[in-house]
């Protein structure tokens, strides 16, 4: 397991696009902007379960998320792992926490009747910030 730095972390817990990649099933790279954050472990990420990006790590758990650092454009995270752990539990409270920190609102606006979400945490293996 590859450890984030304070500078690093610091960089998910703000409110920043990250994008994720999966594997589709005929080996095609899919990508996704996300919300992202961090919990001093795992990279999380908050997804409805009907998405590519979950069916894709159900079947092979490896992601590349990429995060741009907001202080200086010509630098970036690139964080390879797998999801660990993947779970409906708490998605709801989960999603309404993020909404709050990238849209400023206590509830997530979008959410359906019909929606299920899941949380994905992803263990990093490997960590790169190729020009600090």
């Amino acid at each position: 397991m590859a450890k984030l730095t304070e500078a690093q972390a610091a960089i998910l817990k703000a409110p920043v696009f990250a994008y994720i990649a999966t594997i589709n099933p005929d080996g095609s790279p899919q990508t996704s902007p996300v919300w992202i954050d961090y919990d001093g472990t795992h990279v999380i990420v908050n997804s409805e379960i009907k998405r590519a990006k979950v069916r894709n790590v159900q079947r092979d758990p490896r992601v590349s998320i990429s995060v741009q650092n907001p202080d200086n454009p010509y630098s970036y995270i690139e964080i390879r792992g797998r999801v660990v752990d993947m779970t409906e539990e708490g998605a709801f409270e989960d999603i309404d926490r993020l909404a709050k920190k990238y849209l400023g609102q206590d509830k997530y606006p979008y959410n359906k009747p019909d929606d299920r979400r899941v949380i994905l945490k992803i263990e990093p293996t490997r960590v790169l910030q190729p020009m600090g």
